[in-house]
């Protein structure tokens, strides 16, 4: 037992610093696919702020958490985040007022305020900003970019590397050291018994 705790205390600088860079890069990897993905499982989804419509409250660059609501829910003073056109475009702006008979909604831009949009039927909302991050909205659309992807395969595929190669070195000398032990602890070969001399033949005394 005290030989394995001493194996595992016994790091090279180098080690720890690698086991520290790779910790640090797979906590980011995981904040960003949090930030990315796991928050489309509790019905928020990520979209980047690409005109300055809204500026200051979304700068461009940002990345707004739009969670899924029912038109009946939004209220003046809010912002939504609506279709604009049938393929799909969106925009986010703020409400002004509301039209519940005629199902729609009057919106601005937080950077044109008294200048009021073309109104959004309810059908067309999509949800309400719940926070935003600024500047993540660029890294989203760099990496979205052919560019981007192939930097961040690379980068991934480096960062295995990193994370699997500790491993296997720790591994190796594990293994060095079990087989040096293995062939000390074998028994010295006993060396062979010195065989008895050969009798010579002596002459034979001079009959007189």
């Amino acid at each position: 037992m005290k030989n394995k705790t001493n194996e595992r205390k016994k790091k090279t600088p180098l080690q720890v610093l690698g086991d520290l860079f790779t910790t640090v890069i797979l906590l980011a990897v995981a904040a960003l696919l949090i930030l990315f993905l796991g928050v489309r499982l509790v019905g928020i989804t990520p979209y980047a702020v690409q005109t300055a419509s809204m500026e200051p409250t979304y700068p461009v660059g940002s990345i707004i958490y739009v969670k899924n609501v029912a038109a009946n829910d939004v209220k003046v003073g809010d912002a939504i985040t609506y279709t604009l056109n049938s393929e799909g475009l969106l925009a986010t702006h703020r409400v002004t007022r509301i039209d519940a008979d005629r199902q729609l909604f009057y919106t601005h831009g937080d950077a044109v305020e008294g200048v009021e949009d073309t109104p959004v039927p309810f059908s067309a909302l999509v949800g309400i900003p719940k926070f935003s991050i600024p500047k993540l909205g660029f890294l989203a659309q760099y990496v979205a970019s052919r560019q981007g992807r192939v930097i961040a395969i690379t980068a991934a595929a480096i960062l295995l590397v990193l994370a699997i190669f500790p491993q296997l070195l720790s591994s190796a000398e594990k293994s060095d050291r079990k087989k040096k032990a293995e062939k000390e602890a074998l028994p010295q070969a006993a060396a062979p018994a010195a065989s008895p001399p050969e009798p010579t033949a002596t002459d034979s005394p001079n009959e007189r």
